[in-house]
């Protein structure tokens, strides 16, 4: 199952992509090559198939991805502080 995502971690988010979201987005390529490789692919397959436009759909990828981690970073530092 996984973490629901908090409106915090949305807007904290949300306000580091905007400062430059190229930037960011670039950013995130070169993270998910190491951290997650098949996720790369995926995502890279994904944007070559589709008539979608393939920063768009990156960006959301990588979002998602980030708020999934950051959800799962916090449950877990919290899990170690709640002890």
């Amino acid at each position: 199952m996984q973490p629901i995502i908090s409106v915090e971690n949305v807007e904290k988010l949300i306000n580091e992509v905007l400062v430059d979201i190229s930037a960011w987005r670039k950013n995130m390529i070169h993270y998910i090559k190491d951290e997650n490789p098949e996720l790369n692919t995926a995502i890279i397959e994904l944007s070559q198939k589709t008539g979608l436009d393939p920063k768009a759909l990156a960006t959301g990828a990588y979002i998602a991805y980030k708020l999934l981690e950051n959800e799962l970073t916090d449950e877990s530092d919290f899990s170690l502080t709640k002890e």
